[in-house]
């Protein structure tokens, strides 16, 4: 008799074992499927270098999937209050290059300085303002923050704070 309880025993121990690693197993991928993927969690923020941006020029990039324009405006162009930033004694532009009107994204005219859309003829300047055609708004000026030379989107800061309060 002292035989089977010893089996019993050991098959008691052994189905509890199994279950704590299936138990264990079933936990990590449940909070493997919660947790957010980690390009979603990289797209959040984007960190844009722009001191390399020669005046008059305009550079594009991605954020969360839409782009995102940034522009050093040349000597001869003024600063549009509400729409336009300082850095270190140069006027920028920023904003989501993405018409307000159905989502076509225009392009940047550099003689004329705007950005023209082309489904439905849309006309925005260089600082993201409609101008003409069908766009309801403005560009989107997306979250921003300064460090140093650089431009990190997805971060309010002190200046997105500033243009988003006179939009």
């Amino acid at each position: 008799m002292e035989e089977n309880v010893n089996r019993r025993d050991f098959l008691g121990m052994s189905l509890a074992a199994v279950a704590a690693v299936g138990a264990g197993g079933t936990l990590f991928a449940m909070k493997k499927t919660w947790d957010p993927l980690p390009s979603v969690v990289t797209g959040g923020f984007t960190t844009v270098d722009i001191s390399q941006l020669q005046k008059g020029e305009l550079k594009t990039f991605e954020w969360r999937g839409q782009p995102v324009y940034v522009l050093k405006k040349a000597s001869d162009d003024k600063k549009v209050e509400g729409r336009d930033f300082e850095l270190d004694g140069e006027v920028y532009s920023v904003g989501l290059q993405v018409c307000t009107h159905l989502g076509c994204i225009p392009k940047y005219e550099e003689d004329k300085k705007e950005f023209l859309c082309g489904c439905h003829g849309g006309i925005f300047n260089s600082s993201g303002q409609n101008l003409s055609g069908p766009p309801p708004r403005p560009m989107t000026i997306p979250p921003f923050n300064i460090n140093g030379t650089k431009l990190v989107f997805g971060e309010e800061g002190d200046i997105y704070k500033q243009l988003a309060s006179k939009a």
